[in-house]
């Protein structure tokens, strides 16, 4: 069986209101590359994340906002015959998603990016203090490019 790639945008947005956890691909200046796995929220296109307002990831993020979101889910071993280890396989569905981070610094923009964060998890609105709001970091990414394939589906 192979993979097939999925360009019909809401196919890819079904998948991605599947998963909990994206991984979050960056590299500084350097070129050293640095994943981490984040919550996340998603909407038209643009994915909403936060996180404290200081540490690496930010100052990686401020001197290079290129980025690369992994998404994934669906898993599920299969295979043709036990005894036979190539015979193995992996289902699964698989979302890519390319563009810049953008730092959300307006009060009910950041409000808004929480409540898409949350909204991910569950199916209501928060409200929240302004102390948390005023010192949480939410950004954005708006994604150029997707790029999704599924195995096994």
């Amino acid at each position: 069986m192979k993979s097939r790639n999925i360009t019909f945008m809401p196919a890819i947005e079904e998948i991605i209101a599947e998963c909990r956890v994206c991984h979050l691909a960056m590299a500084g200046q350097s070129g050293e590359p640095y994943v981490l796995p984040f919550n996340f929220g998603y909407r038209e296109g643009v994915f909403y994340f936060h996180s404290a307002p200081q540490g690496w990831k930010l100052e990686v993020l401020k001197e290079n906002p290129r980025v690369c979101i992994a998404l994934s889910t669906g898993y599920d071993l299969r295979w043709q015959h036990e005894d036979v280890a190539c015979s193995y396989s992996m289902k699964y569905k698989s979302v890519l998603a390319r563009g810049e981070v953008e730092f959300i610094e307006e009060y009910d923009e950041k409000v808004e990016g929480m409540n898409i964060i949350m909204k991910q998890y569950v199916e209501k609105d928060f409200s929240y203090n302004r102390p948390a709001i005023e010192n949480v970091m939410v950004y954005k990414v708006k994604v150029k490019k997707f790029e999704c394939r599924v195995y096994g589906y």
